[in-house]
């Protein structure tokens, strides 16, 4: 009983998240959602534009550039796990015709660490298994992983979370008629809102990548507020020009 308790115990203590797989498509759809929409927000509002401007550049820009990220993130991703494949086949047709495939593996193990001894005797176990002799090699020598992301929850991933966190800095805008606080101070409560959200976002990364939650917000906090900074700028310094 206490070994299948323990044997439980160990199993929970190592399991990985795997919607893991996915956070980066989630964390830079959402990241590029909340900059993009709020750099319109803030260029809108450095110049000094009528509020309905912000509207409908907010949501041309969410849906476009959703599609387009989502679009990008889907080939990119297709591209390489047809990458991956082909590299597989043209290792397997390697080792069908040659037989130095324990040496290169023995490089591995050494350039890993272990001494040569240790290599042979590792790569003498590996080679027995035809699939798990390429996988060490292909991700050694390409960095190519035998557990490829699924391109559709790529994209998937990316446009929802381009959406989801590029309405944020429009809310106050949306809701300005319905409520006096976000009418009076829009902009003002749409910046706040936006900083809570790059923060939210960035922090919400330690969890997967076992980086201090504090500084990853405080990082995507900085590179999200220099963005929107200079959309501000650049929109009073045009109306100032014109």
């Amino acid at each position: 009983m206490l070994s299948k308790y323990l044997d439980k115990k160990r199993k929970n203590t190592h399991k990985h998240v795997s919607s893991g797989k996915y956070i980066k498509s989630f964390v830079y759809g959402g990241l590029d959602g909340t900059i993009t929409t709020f750099a319109v927000v803030a260029g809108v509002a450095g110049a000094a534009l009528n509020p309905s401007v912000v509207l409908i550049l907010g949501f041309a820009n969410l849906i476009a550039d959703g599609i387009s990220m989502a679009v990008g993130d889907y080939l990119s991703s297709k591209a390489e796990r047809e990458y991956g494949r082909s590299e597989r086949k043209k290792e397997e047709g390697y080792m069908k015709r040659i037989t130095d495939e324990r040496k290169r593996l023995i490089k591995v193990y050494i350039n890993q660490g272990f001494n040569k001894k240790e290599a042979n005797l590792l790569a003498g176990i590996v080679c027995k298994n035809k699939k798990a002799c390429v996988d060490v090699l292909l991700n050694y020598e390409l960095g190519i992983s035998d557990r490829q992301n699924n391109p559709l929850k790529n994209s998937a991933a990316t446009f929802g979370s381009f959406v989801l966190f590029g309405f944020v800095p429009l809310i106050t805008y949306v809701f300005s008629k319905l409520i006096n606080l976000f009418q009076e101070n829009t902009f003002l409560l749409a910046s706040i809102f936006t900083c809570l959200t790059l923060f939210a976002l960035g922090a919400a990364k330690y969890k997967f990548t076992g980086r201090s939650w504090y500084k990853s917000g405080v990082e995507m906090l900085l590179v999200g507020g220099i963005a929107a900074a200079a959309a501000y700028l650049i929109g009073h310094f045009v109306s100032v020009i014109i």
